[in-house]
């Protein structure tokens, strides 16, 4: 029989009343409702009345009953009565099953490759088990894995976490962490890149991605020594490479098994195929449009030598008329309505930086095909929403999407994931629109559209597409939003998410209020149950 997970979770937490019975139903019901109770299975009662509380028969020192408000213990009834109307639109029992994922902390595996905290990590482990969570997704850092010495790994911590994982009954989704960790929003830890590498990197700062003003970002390589033999005798892809094919081999049993059901590839900074093209470290501040990345000597080297084939020299060079990290697009000559970026000069250049990102996907992926031939690989991309309203999408265009109003700069690399057989892992897909304009109007953000241009470019080559948040979620509406996009609405070929990835397990989000929204939305994902009490009511 499946664990209550309101009775494991108080059995972890003893302190805490053991919760029987609860309603994830938000406030606001009619008032012809009345004050009325019912029955459910095991005799366990609900009083519900038309304000915004649920009363539910409780056991912790002898039985007793408990009033709780239906959206956690806010007393502001107007603003969540305003809100249920939306949250019960849409029945998702009986969609496509959509498994679910959790990120695991960053700082789970630490700096020796040694776990921390197995027994309360384990603890919260079997918390997401018992509302059925599929698995876990967990960064293996090349940074720890490989940190003193070329080809020489430490997988230590790692396989205890795998043992763990696989006792309990979970999958794992494993990223390919070829950057650093640290610097950017959410990051709680410091990891950097391999010391042997930020050695190689103190007499040749040119092996990172270099701006204009020569600041060099050591979150990740440059794309420019792919095929440059810098590293010790290696190119950058054959130590991705090499990186790859140990842990291929290392964790063979888990392969066999099942346990690993996904390896996500990193291919940038944040683990995502783009430009760092907006690093906090170098002042970028939301909703900046950020900076070009191509000035290391590599990079620069291969722009001069496209310039060359074109038959325009002097197009051998970045646009000096781009704005800096918080410019805005109209604030600039390259960027501005009508501006540089689609003038003859501004199409060559934005066709080879983005084609450089293309490119560096195309040999990645290549390599990791070889390492992990009939295992599921994914790339992931980040959502870029803000200036997506502008015509000239300035900050998409610093990352590397060549994506204007006239053009869609997600279909090349759709078609390349295509190529390789890899699935397309995107972000944002928890935010709505409505509300990035009410707190940043001047961004003209439009995070949902970018999502559907996105999984539609990579529905359209075939090609399976996963999704995870972009900013932490424990409210309805978020999860109502995740399950929209993941599942949409009368789609004719009924194309749905094959995953989504929870971004992530912390003491917060199993907090019962919260953990009670969470196991709804898994449900929801699941299509499992119905996801509204209110059907379930007026089924009586």
């Amino acid at each position: 029989m499946a664990v209550s997970s309101v009775r494991l979770f108080n059995s972890l937490y003893p302190s805490r009343a053991s919760l029987i019975a609860y309603s994830t139903l938000h406030s606001g019901f009619p008032n012809s409702l009345g004050y009325n109770s019912f029955r459910v299975k095991g005799g366990l009662v609900y009083s519900i009345s038309g304000s915004s509380r649920v009363r539910a028969l409780v056991k912790g020192k002898g039985e007793r009953t408990e009033d709780y408000p239906l959206a956690g213990d806010s007393t502001d009834n107007k603003k969540v009565a305003e809100s249920w109307p939306r949250s019960l639109q849409r029945d998702f029992a009986g969609t496509p099953y959509v498994p679910i994922y959790v990120m695991l902390p960053l700082g789970v595996i630490d700096r020796n490759c040694e776990l921390v905290d197995p027994e309360g990590l384990t603890n919260q482990l079997r918390i997401l088990k018992s509302v059925n969570v599929d698995g876990v997704m967990i960064d293996c850092w090349w940074g720890i894995v490989e940190a003193h010495a070329p080809q020489t790994y430490n997988w230590s911590g790692y396989r205890r976490l795998f043992q763990i994982v696989r006792d309990l009954g979970l999958k794992l989704q494993v990223v390919m962490s070829f950057h650093e960790c640290g610097g950017n929003v959410g990051d709680d830890v410091n990891i950097p890149l391999p010391q042997w590498v930020r050695e190689i990197g103190d007499s040749n700062p040119d092996i990172y991605f270099t701006d204009r003003e020569g600041r060099c970002n050591t979150e990740c390589l440059t794309w420019g020594i792919d095929k440059e033999r810098v590293l010790r005798g290696r190119t950058a892809v054959e130590v991705y490479f090499d990186y790859m094919r140990n842990f291929r081999v290392e964790f063979d049993d888990f392969f066999v098994s099942g346990v690993i059901a996904e390896i996500e590839v990193g291919m940038g900074p944040c683990g995502e195929l783009r430009y760092p093209s907006y690093p906090v470290k170098h002042g970028w501040k939301y909703p900046g449009i950020g900076e070009f990345q191509c000035y290391d000597k590599y990079l620069m080297k291969r722009l001069k030598k496209a310039a060359e084939i074109r038959g325009h020299t002097f197009w051998g060079r970045a646009p000096d008329n781009s704005g800096s990290y918080n410019s805005a697009p109209h604030e600039t000559g390259f960027f501005r309505d009508g501006g540089d970026y689609d003038s003859y000069y501004g199409r060559f250049f934005l066709n080879w930086y983005s084609q450089i990102l293309v490119d560096h996907g195309d040999r990645v992926l290549a390599l990791a095909n070889l390492a992990f031939e009939g295992t599921c690989i994914a790339a992931k991309l980040s959502g870029i929403h803000w200036w997506y309203k502008t015509a000239s999408h300035a900050a998409e265009l610093t990352s590397g999407f060549y994506n204007p109003a006239h053009r869609d700069g997600y279909a090349p690399i759709a078609a390349m994931l295509k190529k390789h057989g890899v699935a397309l892992n995107f972000t944002c897909v928890e935010l709505r629109t409505l509300n990035q304009l009410e707190g940043f109007p001047e961004a003209m953000a439009d995070p949902e559209g970018l999502v559907w241009q996105v999984l539609n470019a990579a529905w359209d080559v075939s090609i399976p597409v996963a999704s995870e948040n972009a900013l932490p979620c424990y409210d309805r509406e978020g999860y109502n939003k995740i399950l929209e996009n993941a599942k949409p609405r009368n789609d004719p070929d009924g194309r749905h998410l094959s995953a989504f990835t929870y971004l992530r397990l912390n003491p917060a989000l199993i907090e019962r209020r919260n953990f009670v929204e969470f196991e709804r939305f898994v449900k929801g994902m699941h299509g499992t149950i119905l996801v509204s009490l209110l059907s379930f009511i007026l089924s009586f």
